[in-house]
């Protein structure tokens, strides 16, 4: 039977896959870093966030970036004080960008409020020890162009403070989105013409997201492999965006993907964000949580994702 073109795809990067497993085994020695997206618990507490995780074996948490003013978010003493508790590391922040806080905006204000969130949140991340900051070009939930210069809007803010980035030793993670939640920058070719555009040391990296490259992607393991060593991050879900295992997404290939351009190292993430299927996801993060679901969520995901890891690398 003649195989199907996305087969003939996944064929090649698992053979690419079993031939360095063979020639460099030194190369597998270390598994992929796990990290999880908090933000999706809604209103719980860090010290309940963080204490799950530990007891799933997560050692890194990708913390909400929830400094939307001067009097809100995660304080750093705080902060580190409940990860240390339950020894666990800050691998970034997920950027929240809406309408009112957007780089492409053309309206200044809400261009400003981008910037100032952006500035709160760098300062904050350098202090917890996070390795990058996701950064959204345009509004989440906002799928429909304000005009055709957003592009280059969204590079004029991003510009404004590229520096502190650089000062702060902070990566900047641009993250490209589907169509369906975002105007512009859908691909991992979109993002990396994002950052040439930008044309800055500050800005030079990208957070994945594979629930997103479901739709934009023509295939998973090839964008991985394109975006190599400017990717940072990378959020998982399954194909219905729940829980790994409970859909039909081809983690296998993702995982070996992953391992071909040495993504199994110091400072590189895959970090699950299962939001569940429907439109913008934002109102989750100021939803009740569901302590229950969100246990299984993070126990079944974790099994799962180290379950195949270990299949292919051992």
């Amino acid at each position: 039977m003649i195989k199907q073109n996305f087969e003939i795809k996944n064929e090649k990067i698992k053979e690419s896959f079993f031939e360095l497993k063979k020639n460099k085994p030194e190369q597998f020695k270390n598994r992929l870093n796990l990290s999880w997206s908090n933000w999706m618990f809604g209103m719980e507490t860090l010290e309940e966030s963080a204490n799950r995780l530990h007891n799933a074996g997560v050692k890194y948490i990708e913390l909400h970036g929830n400094h939307y003013g001067t009097d809100l978010g995660y304080r750093v003493d705080s902060t580190l004080k409940v990860l240390n508790e339950y020894n666990m590391k800050v691998s970034g922040i997920c950027g929240m960008f809406s309408s009112e806080n957007d780089l492409s905006s053309n309206k200044p204000l809400q261009r400003q409020a981008a910037l100032d969130y952006l500035k709160r949140e760098i300062e904050f991340a350098s202090k917890v020890g996070a390795e990058y900051i996701l950064v959204v070009p345009g509004a989440v939930g906002r799928p429909k162009a304000y005009d055709n210069t957003e592009f280059e809007r969204s590079i004029e803010s991003i510009r404004l403070i590229a520096d502190l980035f650089v000062k702060y030793n902070i990566k900047a993670a641009i993250e490209p989105i589907r169509a369906a939640e975002v105007s512009f920058i859908h691909s991992i070719s979109d993002a990396k013409e994002y950052i040439k555009a930008v044309n800055h040391t500050g800005i030079q990296y990208i957070n994945g997201d594979v629930y997103h490259m479901l739709s934009e992607e023509s295939n998973i393991g090839e964008a991985l492999i394109n975006a190599g060593d400017m990717l940072v991050n990378l959020h998982l879900a399954d194909s219905n965006r729940r829980a790994l295992g409970e859909g039909a997404l081809d983690l296998d290939t993702i995982i070996m993907a992953l391992y071909l351009f040495g993504y199994n190292r110091e400072g590189r993430f895959v970090t699950p964000e299962p939001l569940g299927p429907g439109g913008d996801p934002y109102p989750a993060m100021n939803g009740k949580p569901d302590k229950e679901n969100n246990d299984k969520l993070v126990m079944q995901t974790v099994r799962y994702f180290r379950e195949r890891e270990e299949v292919l690398v051992k």
